[in-house]
Formats: structure tokens, sequence, C-alpha cells
């Protein structure tokens, strides 16, 4: 994949997952507020003022994420971002994520 491919997708993964924890804050899923400043989406907390912060990093073609439980990168399989550790599928890993930071 070309550079140029990797940011159109990366920025596509920033939206989807800032759109998704918009909806979980408009559900009342989650008191988050998101804030995107170009290639880093910031999500925190407001309960309890934690982040999670997701970023992409164009070298690696990977997305990364930073939260209380660890860091970790996703890389596109041609389907979906999974986890380069474990396999597991990037949006059902920060739902996780998501519920144990908001605990």
């Amino acid at each position: 994949m070309t550079e140029s491919e990797f940011l159109q997708m990366a920025d596509r993964c920033l939206q989807q997952t800032q759109d998704m924890f918009e909806l979980a804050f408009e559900r009342d899923e989650w008191d988050v507020d998101c804030k995107r400043s170009g290639n880093v989406l910031e999500i925190e907390f407001v309960a309890n003022g934690s982040k999670v912060i997701i970023n992409s990093q164009a070298p690696m073609q990977e997305m990364w994420v930073a939260a209380r439980a660890g860091g970790f990168h996703y890389r596109h399989d041609g389907q979906v971002w999974r986890n380069t550790r474990d396999g597991s599928e990037m949006f059902e890993s920060l739902r996780t994520i998501a519920t144990a930071q908001n605990a």
C-alpha cells in the first residue's frame, strides 16, 4: 500500500472511531469528549479525566492506541485493522478499552 493510500485509510479510521465515540456519548454509554488534530484523536472520559489517544503512524502503516490498559498497534489486513500481537480487531478492542477506561 502506498503512503497516500495508507493516509486515506487512516483518516477514515480516525473518523469512524470519533463517530463511534460520539454516538456512544449520544446514547449515554460513555461521557466522552473527542478532539481531533490532524492524525491524532484524543478521547477524554469526563468522569475521571483519563484519555485514550489514537494516532496514525505512516512510516509503520499502523494505527496506535494509548490507554490505561497499555499501548496497542493495529495494521490493516485488507479488511479490518488488526492488533499486531493478538490479532484482535481494532473497533472491538476499543469498546473493551473504553469500558475499562470509563470504570
